[in-house]
């Protein structure tokens, strides 16, 4: 008998939803906190200071120099081989400076009154627009011992989404990057309210010269400064209470303007508590967990204060150093820091196990047959639960690969976006177990999580214990509670982690809030006999194909994304036609591979995006994924467009988030998608 991981609870026989599900480990209650003495996040941060004050809070690298490299390429144009030189900067890092719990309460105490002195008053809102470092979680949490609310924005955003997260919020000061003082220049004229700029990083002087120009109006000050402001003026903390807005956290918006999510204290610390009865006994003296994700965005804001209860040490990367092949006379910030526990995003994974096979395939045929066959073996026993069998092929083959993060690396959680089952299968099978999490910024970050001793393929696990759940009825795309052998519909969650709503913007929250608070997330998801759920589909990229048959775009989009020639992909269904088709970013290396394979050899890379033999090998790598994955007919793709230029933020076709922007992506590429359907 499967032990089930939820209970029902409510009245039965509700028309059109599923009883309301609980986890087993708050069946009479929902958590709001993980103990009584923490109601705050400023609570979070002074639990651990006097439990362990002398541990290493968080520590951080510092760029020792820049290093240029000149190296020679050779291009394609015409027909003819061109060469050119072009100059590549790569950063020597230092080893990591720590700051124990003690330290990082004098840095953040010092913050919050020298914001104070600076003229902010409790309740006053910051904008925090900078990259993910431990300079943002200090300013933060200095903030919150001044009762002021941060209002985030990712430094990706762009001018039109951070301005418009500043005046909606009516912000007064914002703390940002040296190297983002640019952006703010070209919005503060557009933001009356705005009147004071922190910013860390060193500047370049005349950056700062054309801020002050041309807004003689602003008070500009560095962080460091910020911070001896406050030990010459020291204040008495103003606490906030469980009621008070932590923060408003601003979506990526994948259409139209970004939306501001309202979360308290009670909110960030009811989604502590939850994630703390799921995954304490997981956790391990000593832990490190490498932060490097944007803070801006709610799982790696969740995951960072979780790991201050914890005691867990934080190590500060970024994207440009974690590897050995980004840095220069040292190494990489993931084999510098050697972290035991890790988040990503499926584009990380993905990145990651196209990485490792890349290397493999430059090993000799007798090299590639013992990791593939090593790789299905422990796999086999994996699905059996005969880890003690595994050992072996860990010493022979797999230590290698786990010496890439470090060799500590025990679990690590994908978040964000569904991981395909491929990636998250190889990946727990070659480095370590690859947990899912289930959440949304207006949840906290986390709805659902999989924990190691349940760990299952295409599931998200069983509810955080500060939320229930309940699937309703999708009829129009035939998802029924009543559906059996698992009941299906879209998922609605309820607890005190759950937002009360957008920041000035009733009608989305009356849209996405019911009266009863439950959280329409628009997600459809299926319950498992152990009280498990698995995302299935998402309700607004469901289409109808000519044959009826609804087809889910971010479900499909997860599978083909695994296939080792796609950088990213947007996949798009016509409903009068009968399959999908796909518009892929191409991935250079491996095209160029391909190329040379079929003898391609007068091409460059963007030529060969266009060349019919490439397009037909990349099409068919695509439907031996998807036949691999078990994907219906209707599911597989007719055809795909190759496209050599990545998209990006800054060309609006991604999200802050780095999430597809669908509709202007659609828009962008009319005439491919129509070529590709033969019209």
């Amino acid at each position: 008998m499967t032990k089930c991981l939820t209970v029902e609870v409510g009245p039965e026989d509700v028309q059109g939803e599923t009883r309301i599900r609980r986890s087993v480990l708050s069946a009479k209650r929902l958590m709001s906190s993980p103990s009584d003495e923490v109601k705050t996040l400023y609570d979070v941060f002074n639990h651990s200071v006097q439990v362990r004050g002398n541990l290493n809070a968080m520590g951080y690298r510092k760029v020792v120099k820049i290093v240029e490299e000149e190296k020679e390429i050779t291009k394609i144009v015409g027909g003819e081989e061109v060469k050119e030189k072009k100059t590549w900067k790569f950063f020597k890092m230092s080893g990591y400076h720590w700051l124990t719990y003690k330290d990082a309460k004098q840095v953040v105490d010092s913050i919050g009154c020298g914001l104070r002195k600076f003229g902010l008053e409790p309740k006053d809102k910051l904008t925090v627009f900078g990259a993910t470092s431990a300079n943002w979680l200090l300013v933060a949490h200095g903030a919150f011992t001044q009762s002021m609310t941060i209002v985030t924005a990712y430094d990706t955003l762009g001018e039109d989404g951070l301005l418009h997260s500043m005046n909606e919020a009516e912000v007064g000061a914002a703390y940002t990057n040296a190297d983002l003082l640019n952006t703010i220049k070209n919005v503060a004229g557009k933001c009356p309210t705005l009147k004071k700029i922190i910013y860390d990083g060193e500047a370049k002087p005349e950056d700062v010269i054309a801020l002050q120009e041309a807004h003689p109006h602003l008070e500009i000050i560095t962080l460091e400064e910020l911070k001896q402001l406050g030990v010459d003026n020291p204040i008495a903390p103003t606490p906030p209470a469980a009621k008070d807005y932590c923060c408003i956290m601003y979506t990526s918006g994948s259409t139209g303007n970004p939306k501001g999510v309202l979360l308290t204290h009670g909110n960030l610390v009811a989604a502590i508590g939850g994630v703390n009865k799921m995954l304490t006994k997981y956790v391990h003296e000593g832990d490190v967990l490498l932060a490097y994700l944007p803070l801006a965005h709610v799982l790696e804001f969740l995951v960072e204060n979780v790991c201050l209860f914890w005691g867990v040490t934080l190590g500060y990367g970024t994207v440009r150093t974690l590897t050995d092949a980004s840095v220069r006379e040292c190494q990489g910030d993931i084999k510098e820091l050697r972290p035991t526990l890790m988040t990503g995003v499926p584009a990380v994974w993905e990145t990651i196990r196209k990485g490792v096979l890349a290397q493999v395939s430059q090993g000799s045929p007798l090299v590639q047959k013992i990791f593939h066959a090593a790789l299905n073996a422990k796999a086999w026993c994996l699905d059996r639960k005969l880890s003690g069998l595994t050992g072996v092929f860990d010493a022979v083959v797999f230590n290698k690969v786990k010496q890439q993060t470090g060799g500590r690396l025990r679990f690590a959680l994908s978040g964000g976006a569904p991981i395909s089952q491929e990636t998250q299968r190889f990946l727990t099978t070659a480095l370590c177990p690859i947990l899912q999490g289930y959440g949304m910024t207006e949840s906290c970050g986390m709805c659902a999580i999989l924990t190691p001793d349940v760990f299952n393929y295409n599931r998200v696990g069983s509810p955080v214990p500060c939320t229930e759940v309940k699937l309703v009825d999708v009829p129009d795309a035939g998802y029924f509670s009543t559906d059996s052998p698992r009941p299906r519909g879209e998922v609605c969650i309820r607890g005190p982690s759950i937002t009360a709503g957008y920041f000035k913007n009733p009608e989305e929250t009356s849209a996405t809030l019911t009266a009863d608070r439950w959280l329409k997330t628009g997600d459809i998801g299926e319950w498992h006999p152990d009280g498990t759920i698995s995302i299935i589909d998402r309700k607004k990229n469901l289409v109808k194909l000519s044959h009826g048959e609804y087809i889910a775009l971010e479900k499909l989009e997860s599978v083909y994304k695994s296939t080792a020639y796609c950088n990213n992909i947007c996949v798009y269904a016509d409903s009068m036609q009968s399959k999908p088709v796909a518009l892929v970013v191409a991935s250079e290396p491996r095209v160029l591979e391909l190329a040379k394979a079929k003898g391609i050899t007068d091409k460059d890379f963007a030529s060969l995006c266009q060349d019919k033999v490439i397009i037909k090998a990349v099409l068919d790598a695509c439907l031996a994924t998807a036949k691999r994955a078990g994907l219906k007919p209707a599911e597989m793709l007719q055809g795909v467009y190759l496209e050599s230029e990545e998209w990006t933020a800054q060309a609006g076709l991604l999200t802050a988030a780095q999430k597809l922007k669908r509709k202007e992506i659609n828009q962008a590429y009319v005439a491919q998608i129509k070529t590709l359907y033969g019209n």
